[in-house]
């Protein structure tokens, strides 16, 4: 066998493993999923996905990356910026189950909310800071902003609190953008 071939099957390994790996955990959770279970529905054996995971914590992390796809600010409309962001983000969690799954293991896994922490600093802090009015202020900002996002998400998509389920995306938005827009671009 050449190299290149045996390389295409490992990549090929690789993702079955993660795409298996996803939808467990989007599933079951990080506490329920199993290595044996991820590895049947990739239909291979349990040691390969330690071959190429090592333990089950280091595949949650290979399988919760994640890419918020978020607009640049000037990218969304002015005036209904924390709107939009709102139905971004519930876009995101409606389209991706794996983002519920990372959300319910963050509650009680240290690396599945290290994880969590990564996406917002990388993700939302950066693009807070640029369009935030003080500079100083764009970390705490963006802390509030991912409190409304979390709080919103763990109540709409993990605990599935009735009120919540039960609004539409834009009565979200509407409800919880200004908060988000004030966070975003008023003063202290």
């Amino acid at each position: 066998m050449t190299a290149p071939s045996r390389a295409r099957r490992s990549d090929t390994t690789r993702e079955a493993i993660l795409r298996a790996a996803r939808e467990r955990f989007a599933a079951d959770g990080y506490e329920r999923a199993t290595i044996r279970a991820i590895a049947a529905d990739a239909g291979i054996d349990p040691a390969m996905v330690m071959r190429y995971y090592g333990n089950k914590e280091k595949l949650f992390a290979a399988a919760a990356e994640f890419d918020l796809h978020l607009p640049g600010a000037r990218q969304l409309p002015r005036e209904k910026l924390g709107e939009a962001l709102v139905r971004h983000f519930l876009h995101r969690w409606e389209v991706d189950d794996s983002l519920a799954a990372l959300l319910r293991a963050a509650v009680t896994n240290n690396a599945a909310a290290e994880r969590m922490r990564q996406i917002f600093a990388t993700q939302v802090a950066p693009a807070v800071a640029a369009g935030c009015p003080d500079p100083a202020e764009a970390g705490r900002r963006a802390g509030l902003i991912a409190s409304q996002i979390l709080g919103l998400a763990l109540c709409r998509y993990v605990v599935q609190l009735p009120p919540v389920v039960a609004m539409t995306p834009d009565e979200l938005a509407a409800r919880v953008g200004p908060s988000l827009e004030r966070y975003l671009t008023g003063a202290r």
